[in-house]
């Protein structure tokens, strides 16, 4: 896998990861989406996807208690192999959710894995949280899906051990100014 490099992007829920891996798919980037596979094994089953997220969650939370906490982020490395066997040099994985996600990836791809935190005040994640079209939540909600996220599928791990961060405080120009500068440092394009 020589030349390959692959950009892992963390965070919870309303940080920006989704704004950071729609420009980087813009650049021309495939991703390869950890709620993808989620998404499609719920289809595969018959398992609705309600508009509040619980049954994404409760589904997510049972595979990885069901077939393994490395579920996921097995369907993950074999999507991305694929791609890095199409001749893919240049690959994002949207959304770690584990410690355990995490340290099969940095086993996997030790020399291409970068991870990037996409972070954001509390009190302004959850505002903007609120405030989007799709998939909104209250207060309430989100703090509860934090401490679910948290406390459940370890999600606080791939976010403190990343290599690099964002601070997405500002516009959606200022973080991607930071990612530009980040992609250039690791010479990835």
């Amino acid at each position: 896998m020589e030349n390959v490099k692959i950009l892992a992007i963390v965070g919870m829920s309303g940080s920006g990861k989704s704004v950071v891996v729609d420009y980087l798919t813009e650049k021309g980037y495939p991703k390869v989406y950890f709620g993808g596979m989620i998404y499609k094994e719920m289809e595969k089953r018959g398992i609705e996807r309600t508009e509040d997220g619980e049954s994404e969650k409760k589904f997510r939370e049972e595979i990885r208690e069901k077939e393994g906490k490395d579920w996921v982020v097995n369907q993950v490395i074999a999507e991305t192999k694929d791609l890095i066997s199409a001749g893919q040099k240049r690959i994002v994985l949207d959304g770690v959710y584990s410690w355990t996600e995490y340290k099969i990836l940095k086993h996997e791809f030790p020399q291409s894995l970068t991870f990037i935190a996409i972070v954001v005040d509390k009190k302004l994640r959850y505002e903007r949280v609120a405030k989007r079209p799709n998939r909104s939540f209250s207060a309430t909600a989100i703090r509860e899906r934090d401490r679910s996220e948290i406390e459940n599928l370890e999600k606080g791990g791939p976010i403190v051990a990343a290599d690099y961060y964002i601070l997405n405080n500002g516009t959606i120009d200022d973080a991607k100014t930071r990612l530009d500068e980040i992609l250039k440092e690791i010479n990835f394009g």
